[in-house]
């Protein structure tokens, strides 16, 4: 089984420690992207997955065998960088076949091998072209079928499509999805842009100053984060959070929002707790527009709005903090000049504890 575990993973420079005692445990054939802002360890957890860092403590297993001690030629991975690492000297099939050549693989398997690889990747046209001759994307293809060749038991990704226009990250992100699928090999893949790993991950693990904030599917962190930063991580836009107090309402439980008043789902937690300071969750996508004559509305301040075409962002701000709605547009812009609030079911709320972050207990959001 070509799975990875870390048990209790510590990485230190020094007295400075770096990743805090992580534990994760990738599946065979499992595709897991670490996410987070820059700094929070996850280049620093990949890089000792492939054994260019050294593990200050803790236990690293691959396909069940441990490999701390273990050099990166002989853990059997395969590692696509951010800046391609190409031989500009050397042309497209020369650049895949590399790694074979230095295994001293015979020359007709390596012409059979590179041949597969290049259809597969879309680079049968390019095999004689050196790097120089590339665009970014064609570089990037060539960099992971160097890897591709080696029939690793694992993929390791850091930050491979960083170096990449817009569109082309889009397409090498459908790219990526797809060579996982045919190849089927366990993946693990670094990024700091939310969108590819909401796009490409089996699941996810959000990381931060060094320690794992959750792990789930992309549909489980997007619904149910276990807490503020996790909430304002994924989504794009990421979720609203507003400062509330709690207070009981004519039916329930409400968040005072200065003189407003916003109901929120009955939860047990939420007894007895009147005065709390809570943060409201509200993702931009779960809230209805309101205009002037909507009954039971949130009033927000429109400051905003920020059209893409068949849908709109509309920036406001609700009391001290800002608040993003997207909607569809339906060609109907005038309209949404208009906006005064939103309204939202309370079961598509999310609520956090207002001093720790944590999310309250008891909530399952439905989309």
């Amino acid at each position: 089984m070509s799975g990875v575990k870390l048990e209790r993973i510590v990485k230190t420079y020094g007295d400075v420690e770096v990743v805090h005692g992580i534990n994760l445990e990738v599946d065979e054939k499992e595709f897991v992207v670490l996410v987070g802002p820059s700094g929070c360890g996850k280049s620093t957890t990949l890089r000792m997955i492939a054994g260019l860092e050294e593990i200050s403590t803790g236990k690293l297993t691959i396909d069940g065998a441990v490999v701390n001690r273990v050099a990166p030629k002989d853990r059997d991975v395969a590692m696509v960088f951010q800046n391609y690492a190409l031989y500009p000297h050397l042309n497209v099939a020369e650049n895949i076949a590399f790694g074979l050549r230095i295994r001293k693989e015979p020359k007709e398997n390596i012409k059979k091998i590179v041949d597969e690889v290049a259809q597969t990747l879309g680079l049968t046209p390019y095999l004689e072209r050196r790097p120089a001759d590339l665009s970014g994307g064609q570089r990037q293809r060539v960099a992971m079928g160097r890897a591709i060749v080696r029939r690793p038991k694992v993929f390791l990704f850091d930050e491979p499509l960083s170096n990449l226009d817009a569109k082309l990250r889009t397409q090498m992100r459908a790219e990526i999805k797809r060579l996982h699928k045919r190849l089927g090999v366990t993946s693990i893949y670094v990024t700091h842009d939310q969108v590819e790993a909401m796009t490409l991950a089996d699941r996810i693990v959000v990381m931060q100053d060094g320690n794992i904030e959750q792990i789930g599917t992309p549909m489980d962190l997007f619904l149910n984060p276990a807490n503020a930063f996790v909430a304002g991580f994924l989504g794009s836009p990421p979720m609203n959070q507003i400062r509330a107090t709690l207070a009981t309402g004519a039916s329930g439980p409400v968040a005072q929002i200065g003189n407003q008043q916003l109901p929120l789902p009955t939860l047990p937690a939420l007894a007895d707790a009147n005065g709390q300071e809570i943060i409201v969750g509200v993702r931009p996508e779960f809230a209805d527009i309101a205009v002037a004559d909507t009954p039971d509305q949130i009033h927000i301040n429109l400051d905003l709005v920020e059209t893409l075409g068949s849908e709109a962002l509309l920036h406001a701000s609700l009391g001290d903090d800002s608040f993003v709605l997207r909607t569809g547009t339906l060609g109907k812009m005038e309209m949404l000049d208009n906006v005064t609030g939103f309204t939202i079911k309370p079961e598509l709320i999310k609520i956090f504890d207002g001093t720790t972050g944590v999310a309250v207990a008891g909530q399952v959001q439905r989309a």
